[in-house]
């Protein structure tokens, strides 16, 4: 049985203002999962828009076009700003390559294109992740990256065949897949879990006490 949403505490009664950047790719199955979860959630394409957000997912799509369109709209200033003032990012798939060293160096890793193959090599693999409970996440990869070097402040959340798919550095998630693409919302919540102040959740099996 798949585990239900976890929802994170907001705190104070106001709903996250989670922003997807709608630049290219599958920003809207983001919106719609983190809408379910309990968040404002919006399509971001301007600095005014990020500049006003508790958490930001930069999705999959197709990397450089992504980065002209960051670099087109300027909106690397603001996204690094945003990092800078420690609120949280969730960088998927093309995501997690902007995230890396060689594009806005938000994480300390050098990420890998296409590190599994292209669209033939695409796969669906079960992962335990570190941070979002006992039980594994399905994972869908679709032509990933995975990290190929990373500083020693990298956590790395898990592996496919030895090489890290999900890596947390201080305020920056990454993952190699589409987490949008499944029904499981644990990504998504642990970037709403750390907009909070949460660095993690505890699974309803995990919990002691509870229903």
């Amino acid at each position: 049985m798949t585990p239900g949403p976890l929802v994170p505490p907001t705190g104070g009664g106001e709903r996250l203002r989670v922003g997807v950047l709608a630049s290219q790719g599958g920003f809207a199955a983001h919106v719609k999962l983190l809408s379910e979860l309990g968040a404002d959630a919006i399509e971001v394409r301007t600095p005014s828009e990020i500049a006003e957000l508790d958490a930001l997912v930069i999705p999959g799509g197709e990397s450089t076009t992504i980065a002209k369109a960051i670099e087109r709209d300027g909106l690397a200033g603001p996204i690094r700003a945003h990092h800078a003032a420690g609120k949280p990012i969730l960088g998927t798939c093309a995501g997690m390559i902007l995230c890396g060293r060689e594009h806005l160096a938000l994480i300390d890793a050098t990420v890998r294109r296409n590190a599994f193959g292209r669209q033939l090599a695409s796969f669906e693999a079960d992962l335990k992740i570190d941070g979002i409970g006992p039980e594994p996440l399905r994972a869908v990869f679709i032509r990933a990256p995975w990290v190929e070097e990373h500083g020693d402040g990298v956590e790395v959340l898990s592996e496919v065949e030895g090489h890290p798919v999900v890596v947390r550095d201080g305020s920056v998630l990454a993952c190699a897949f589409h987490p949008e693409l499944t029904d499981d919302p644990r990504l998504h919540a642990l970037l709403m879990a750390m907009a909070t102040g949460g660095g993690a959740y505890v699974a309803p099996s995990q919990e002691t006490g509870g229903p």
